[in-house]
């Protein structure tokens, strides 16, 4: 026993060491103590997490070298997943460390002793633990480069109010702050913060910082000249040899873009010397052709050798699209055109690479009004490309009016090269055929040679622009099968989409898209017939000549050598024409190329089926251009050759002028008062409405919304054929509406034998609204909300978009949560949910703690502002999934009245850190009920304790609502402590030796 008396000894000096240095007090030795175990504890390990998930993010990352890159790799979308794992460890240590290691109790002052300012300044901190603005900072970066901008946020601007009295750590923490507000896309907030500190001289440990923040500010506001001198700081602060290289990128970039060509390709070629990654070597390499003096030929002569290199087969797109640019800035047109599509088949990769040049090459195109080309160029950029990009508004523009444009310009130049070789001798005719099977063969050759290639090459090979005379199937189709999947062959998807949209129309990608409307019986089709005539084909009629395109049958049966033919020739070309000639002149404006086609009409097929619409819009067209000369002879024309047309009309209505300018007004308001006398129930009103809209707006945007309340009015007077005579007409004209399948609702039910009755609707009452009304099965009538509280449940605030500030709303939340509960993490989350927002906060582990929120968030009168127009809710994740389909918000009001509102909730914190407890274990297990007591007992003896109230409400006018934080508990009183006072940081001049690891204001470097 003599020898574990030392040992004894030591053991219980241990132990009442560390409970001296526990965390609510506030001596030197619980200062050293909690400082040391957060560095070499929580700390240490989360910054290990930190630099791993850093060191993934660098190696894994891929910058888009066609656009001007971020100076953080957190600005690349596709590396944001990057290191997650790594960061979130990282935030998780560091909330961990803040819950055990931060000292915010005051330290106990001799009131006898004079104090200095120094004093005065470290009497004034809120947090005394030396290490913990290194913990707050590493969070803040974590959730920075998680992408969590919104989190990061919070972090930061917590961190400058608890360290607003430490202007080395405040005035980082600021610097991160704005980096994270510029990051988010809240320019506004980042000047803010910009102009606060332009004020103050930067403090010299936080120099680097805001060299960094300055220089990504500028970059994302385009002033590029600003930047320089900023980002060349930062790369002298780099320490990393891959992110420096990729400053030295990003620098080139900005002389570029400010035409210092030569300071260009020096920033470029300290790219190429530090050894980077290849890629990123590499397109430094395409950027310094781009910017070096020289004469194009050689550069160009450059460029094709790095295409034979071997290395460079990944990057050949990238390398033709440089050689196009070269042509292009000597204005040779033809051979950019050529370099670009060279680029486009030999490309291996289909990244953004790619989709920038087809992007370049249908512009090309689109300016040369070779529409089939730009089309096919967009339609597989647009897949490549990211929604962020300032042009991609356009091209989706272009795209969707060429998805209508193309098939009847394709027609027209079709039927006139058919035409042609009609009207040609039988010998050249055979000739021109020949060369196309020449031609068909020697593309297939050259695809079994190399199936890989051509099975990426397939969408720019699809459509031959010198033999665009036959729709010549392409062929090679199990080799392309075998070299890729069936998506990832862009000409296999093409002609299957082309098939689909000749049997199908054009459909959403959505469950049940054979039927336009989903409730509405399928009006009948020549579908199913022809699909059975394609099924019986015979196997003699597959090995027909005129089915093979290696035969000059095949071609011969597409030209129009006799009468019959040439009239169903001249059909087709003269729809072409009509319907491109109105898409001209409406959705691309342009006159020239409508006039042109209309006038052709009109001349060549004056017996056409709409020729009283091409007088209309010629009538139009000149009329747009102010030449009333010419609008008046086809007006004219209109009324003499077509006096009962709906056009002519139209244009003889004494009101057509006021419609023309104001229209789209004066039926806007004539529906709004219509659905207001609607839900009034003046029925007339709403019936004389509908026919004064039939009569004036027949083609109007409201007219299925007055379709549908005139059927609804004239149920409610009792005519029932008329409203369902209404909901029909509603179904046959507006198929696509969104009251169509409303309407298919009521019809349907008729049919099945429901008797129709008046009743008041209101379609704005989205608070009763579910989607499976109609459905009366067992299964979903044996759903039912769910009782449990002891289960996930939800915070929620539901609202119509435009009724509340959503970022503000969101960025109050957020800021709300990280300053209250410090040691809980909820997730916010916005959906969109049947027209409605939903505003989502998650996390609490029952309904308990979801109601404390409640109250708690009810209180801060500046959030209840912005949540006027919203309805808050209280459910369980399980009965959340119910909302809207099952059941309406009304119905689950009810419930949670019924159910939920009468329960007794605890009167813990259980949002905030549990109060210290010093109850000794008893004999044998407490029950639940015991162990509440006791707490609640304890609660009641702690007079700063807030308790929390068990009812809702609202915040006094200039009271300071509860927040949730965690109060300071009483403690018997210290010995008094003399605490050291802080130096003063001398003039901010960066001194000459480095910075001692153990010093406070050390940080992790590097990353």
């Amino acid at each position: 026993m003599k020898h574990f008396a030392p040992y004894s000894i030591i053991l219980c000096l241990v132990v009442t060491m560390l409970c001296c240095c526990s965390t609510p007090q506030n001596t030197a030795r619980t200062r050293w103590w909690q400082a040391f175990n957060t560095r070499y504890n929580v700390y240490y390990n989360g910054s290990m997490a930190y630099i791993d998930g850093a060191l993934e993010r660098e190696k894994s990352n891929k910058d888009n070298f066609t656009e001007m890159l971020p100076l953080y790799t957190i600005g690349n979308k596709t590396s944001r997943g990057l290191g997650q794992a790594g960061f979130e460890k990282a935030i998780e240590k560091c909330e961990k460390a803040i819950k055990l290691h931060s000292i915010r109790r005051h330290p106990v002052w001799d009131k006898d002793r004079k104090k200095t300012a120094e004093d005065i300044e470290w009497l004034n901190r809120k947090e005394y633990n030396p290490f913990m603005w290194k913990v707050w900072l590493l969070m803040g970066r974590a959730q920075f480069h998680e992408g969590k901008f919104e989190d990061a946020i919070s972090t930061f601007a917590y961190m400058s109010r608890l360290y607003a009295t430490q202007p080395a750590i405040y005035q980082r923490a600021q610097a991160w702050l704005a980096k994270s507000y510029i990051e988010a896309g809240w320019q506004y907030e980042a000047e803010d913060v910009l102009r606060n500190m332009q004020r103050d001289s930067i403090y010299w440990t936080a120099k680097k910082e805001w060299d960094y923040t300055y220089a990504d500010y500028f970059i994302h506001i385009g002033d590029y000249h600003k930047a320089i001198p900023y980002l060349q700081r930062v790369i002298s602060h780099e320490m990393r040899r891959i992110q420096k290289a990729r400053e030295w990128f990003l620098l080139g970039q900005l002389f570029n873009e400010t035409g210092q060509k030569a300071e260009a390709y020096k920033a470029f070629q300290h790219v190429v010397r530090l050894n980077p990654p290849y890629d990123l070597a590499f397109n430094a390499r395409i950027a310094m052709t781009e910017v070096v003096d020289g004469k194009p030929k050689q550069l160009i002569a450059k460029l094709r050798h790095m295409a034979s290199s071997d290395n460079n087969k990944e990057y050949l797109d990238q390398v033709y699209y440089a050689i196009g640019n070269l042509f292009l800035s000597q204005n040779d047109t033809l051979h950019a055109i050529g370099a670009y599509e060279k680029g486009s088949e030999l490309s291996t990769r289909n990244g953004i690479e790619k989709g920038v040049l087809l992007l370049k090459l249908g512009d090309l195109y689109w300016q040369r009004n070779k529409f089939g080309d730009a089309k096919r160029c967009y339609d597989v950029a647009i897949g490549l490309l990211d929604k962020d990009r300032k042009d991609y508004q356009q091209l989706a523009e272009r795209q969707q009016v060429l998805e209508q444009l193309v098939p009847y310009t394709d027609a027209v130049e079709l039927q006139d090269s058919l035409q042609l070789l009609a009207k040609m001798s039988e010998y050249d005719r055979n000739v021109a055929i020949d060369r196309v099977i020449l031609a068909l063969k020697h593309k297939e050759k050259k695809a079994q040679n190399d199936v890989s290639s051509i099975a990426n090459a397939g969408e720019m090979t699809a459509q031959n622009p010198t033999n665009a005379t036959f729709n010549t199937p392409t062929s090679a189709d199990n080799n392309n099968q075998q070299a890729t999947w069936y998506f990832y062959n862009p000409m296999t998807v093409a002609r299957g989409k082309e098939m689909f949209q000749r049997r199908w129309g054009k459909r959403d990608n959505i469950d049940n898209w054979q039927r336009i409307n989903k409730t509405v019986v399928a009006l009948p089709t020549n579908d199913t017939a022809d699909s059975l005539e394609q099924r019986n084909e015979t196997p003699q009629k597959v090995n027909d000549p005129a089915s093979d395109p290696h035969q000059r049958e095949y071609y011969l049966r597409q030209i129009p050598l006799t009468s019959a033919q040439l009239a169903a020739s001249n059909k087709v070309l003269a729809d072409g024409l009509f319907h491109s000639g109105i898409i001209f002149k409406d959705q691309l404006d342009n006159l020239n190329l409508s006039e042109k086609a209309l006038l052709r009409l009109i001349q060549h097929y004056p017996n056409f089926a709409h020729i009283d619409e091409a007088f209309y819009h010629l009538y139009l067209l000149y009329a747009r251009r102010n030449d009333f000369t010419h609008a008046e002879e086809y007006l004219t024309r209109l009324r003499r050759e077509c006096p009962k047309s709906q056009w002519t009309a139209l244009l003889n209505d004494p009101y057509y002028q006021e419609n023309a300018r104001f229209g789209k007004h004066i039926e806007d308001s004539l529906y709004a008062a219509s659905y207001t006398a609607f839900n009034e129930s003046r029925y007339h009103e709403v019936l004389a409405n509908a026919q004064l809209s039939a009569k004036r707006f027949p083609k109007g945007a409201n007219r299925d919304k007055f379709l549908f309340l005139s059927a609804l009015s004239k149920l409610n007077d009792g005519d029932a054929k008329g409203c369902l005579q209404d909901l029909n007409t509603l179904l046959s004209t507006h198929p696509e509406s969104r009251l169509g399948e409303m309407a298919g609702m009521i019809i349907n039910g008729v049919k099945a034998g429901k008797t129709l009755h008046g009743a008041k609707f209101d379609m704005t009452n989205v608070w009763k609204r579910r989607s499976e009304v109609l459905n009366d099965s067992d299964s979903i009538q044996s759903v039912k909300f769910n009782t449990e509280r002891n289960v996930g449940f939800v915070y929620m605030l539901v609202y119509h978009p435009d009724s509340v500030n959503e970022h503000q709303l969101l960025f109050a939340l957020a800021k709300y949560n990280f300053t209250s509960y410090l040691v809980r993490n909820f997730d916010i989350q916005i959906e969109d949910a049947q027209g409605m927002h939903r505003i989502m906060v998650k996390g609490f582990q029952n309904y308990d703690e979801a109601l404390q929120y409640a109250r708690q968030l009810h209180r801060q009168q500046s959030i209840m502002q912005l949540t006027k127009r919203a309805r808050p809710f209280i459910i369980s994740e399980q009965n959340m999934e119910l909302l809207g389909r099952q059941y309406s918000y009304d119905d689950y009001s009810l419930f949670y009245q019924k159910h939920f509102a009468p329960l007794r909730i605890s009167t813990l914190q259980l949002l905030t850190e549990p109060v210290p407890s010093t109850i000794k274990a008893p004999e044998k297990p407490q029950t639940a009920e015991e162990i509440d007591r006791e707490l609640d007992r304890i609660i009641q003896q702690d007079k700063d304790v807030y308790p929390i109230d068990t009812v809702i409400t609202p915040a006094v006018k200039g009271q300071n609502a509860g927040q949730g934080q965690p109060q300071k508990q009483p403690t018997k009183p210290e010995k008094p402590h003399k605490p050291t006072p802080v130096k003063k940081p001398a003039t901010p001049v960066k001194p000459v030796k480095p910075l001692d690891l153990d010093d406070e204001y050390y940080d992790l470097d590097g990353f």
